[in-house]
């Protein structure tokens, strides 16, 4: 999508988002590209975003949502990496909110797709949107998570968001619940070879960003922190591509 125009853009995702009136300030929130590397190839966790929604209606997307204030003060068994925590980390974005971001991506792959990532042990809090980690006694972990992309939807849109990308192997997933989600966000959750999502009905951004992983995967297929983060935004009426 890099150096695309601006209209280019809007008719390439004319399916994927409602176009609305003019610029919103983008909403922070996080979305979790969860990996298996259990088989003879890596496959990727996708779920289908039902019909009615504004946001990408009917397209395949990896879990993810807002990240909500109290996404900031539930405690956590690990912390970030640091070099991730330092890339997360810019003028706008503090140490505690690139955390709770962070957070935000853990809480929505439970809410949406059943899938706690943490440790298995006691865990406390009286945050509403986490009760499922105390439930279920699994305390959520950010030392397994990655930084993969950033993006920034483009204006003109109904909905727009700030969106980290970040990354996780199945190996550190704590505990999968069979009756999924407590949410009904997504209507169909699979898991896909890399190759095959590629050519899923998945929004444009979403077919960049796994590219990029996939070529990044090539390099360091273990994900080791601190690597380039693709960090995509309009600017001038054209796409931009930066590294972070």
């Amino acid at each position: 999508m890099a150096g695309m125009s601006r209209a280019e853009i809007d008719k390439t995702e004319l399916k994927d988002a409602a176009l609305g009136p003019g610029p919103l300030r983008p909403k922070d929130a996080a979305t979790l590209i969860l990996l298996d590397r259990s088989g003879s190839e890596i496959r990727v966790l996708l779920g289908r975003r039902h019909m009615r929604h504004a946001f990408m209606p009917g397209k395949f997307v990896f879990p993810g949502g807002r990240t909500d204030p109290s996404d900031a003060r539930v405690p956590f068994a690990a912390p970030l990496h640091p070099s991730e925590e330092a890339k997360l980390v810019n003028s706008r974005t503090s140490a505690t909110r690139a955390r709770a971001i962070a957070m935000s991506a853990i809480r929505e792959t439970y809410e949406e797709a059943g899938i706690l990532i943490g440790k298995r042990g006691s865990f406390e809090t009286a945050k509403p949107d986490w009760q499922g980690f105390v439930e279920n006694g699994v305390c959520p972990s950010l030392a397994p998570l990655r930084f993969i992309a950033r993006a920034i939807t483009p204006p003109g849109r109904v909905r727009r968001y700030d969106t980290r990308f970040l990354a996780a192997f199945r190996d550190d997933v704590a505990l999968e619940l069979p009756e999924g989600g407590p949410t009904d966000e997504l209507e169909k959750i699979v898991w896909l070879p890399l190759a095959e999502a590629l050519e899923a009905d998945i929004p444009g951004i979403t077919r960049t960003v796994l590219g990029d992983l996939l070529e990044r995967l090539k390099q360091d297929p273990g994900l080791s922190p601190g690597g380039a983060v693709p960090f995509y935004y309009l600017r001038h009426n054209r796409f931009q591509r930066d590294l972070i």
